[in-house]
């Protein structure tokens, strides 16, 4: 039997001296009160209330069992309260630093806050669930081992993109000597921290190379933000999805000849924050990138 709702049920009887108004006490039909207590009693065997036409009585068992009756319906709706604090404590979870604030900010509301997104460079969202900083990230993974997907497309400021995809020749441009690409006046691709992986930058490089490129026109940028001031600065074109590219005022287009993405999936230190995230929270995870 249900051990607590039968103290709960006897508790109310007993202070208000009536089923009829012990159970509207605690809303329950007055039949349903009778039959737990019955059931209570039953359970104990012995008779906590004498019942009368018009009264109800407790009985010396009642009495010398109201105060443990008590502290168990006091501690189960402790319990209660725990679990509710805890599932609405933050869950704080290491995403992406490409995002900004407008994104982690969607982001915490489609959780009602019960996610808080804590942005970090890729290498810094590992290294915090490993050490326990942090209970769980999304992490970048190959396409084929992603929990979700967005497609990267080449951003540039508004303007210099004047083709519906992007081509890797339009980068090219005369013989470099031994100097930079900057000394050279080449325009560069940068590719973010973020895709920094084997399955982006190989791609990349090679088709880069393909096209006649120059090694140092490929690279990995310091950060989004150094990533961003060359693109707005000097006419360089940043690897970022079409959200970002929006969120950064660029413009935006798919890369001719190849599909590069980015994929991400969940670290976590236990199996039950991993599921959260997949689970109740997948739709707002799926909301901050474009799916393939």
């Amino acid at each position: 039997m249900d051990v607590v709702a039968g103290c709960r049920a006897f508790l109310a009887v007993a202070t208000q001296g009536s089923f009829t108004a012990g159970a509207a006490s605690v809303r329950i039909p007055q039949s349903v009160a009778s039959r737990r207590v019955a059931a209570l009693e039953a359970h104990l065997g012995a008779r906590l209330l004498e019942r009368s036409s018009r009264t109800v009585a407790v009985t010396s068992v009642g009495r010398d069992l109201l105060p443990t009756a008590r502290r168990l319906v006091d501690l189960a709706d402790a319990l209660v309260e725990g679990a509710e604090r805890a599932r609405r404590r933050p869950l704080r979870c290491g995403v992406p630093d490409t995002l900004a604030v407008p994104d982690l900010a969607r982001f915490a509301a489609r959780t009602g806050h019960v996610v808080d997104p804590v942005p970090l460079p890729r290498a810094g969202r590992v290294e915090a669930v490993r050490q326990r900083d942090l209970p769980v990230a999304l992490v970048p993974v190959p396409p084929d081992e992603a929990e979700w997907t967005s497609v990267l497309g080449v951003a540039a400021v508004p303007g210099l993109l004047r083709a519906p995809s992007f081509r890797w020749s339009s980068l090219r441009r005369g013989r470099a000597s031994g100097r930079s690409a900057r000394q050279e006046g080449l325009r560069r691709c940068w590719l973010l921290p973020e895709d920094d992986v084997p399955h982006v930058r190989d791609v990349v490089v090679r088709a880069a190379a393909a096209a006649g490129l120059q090694p140092v026109q490929v690279g990995v940028a310091d950060s989004p933000v150094a990533a961003l001031a060359d693109a707005l600065g000097g006419g360089d074109v940043v690897l970022v999805t079409r959200p970002e590219a929006r969120t950064w005022g660029l413009d935006w287009c798919p890369v001719s000849g190849c599909v590069l993405v980015r994929g991400l999936a969940v670290l976590a230190g236990r199996d039950e924050d991993a599921h959260r995230l997949r689970g109740e929270f997948a739709d707002a995870v799926a909301g901050l990138w474009e799916e393939v």
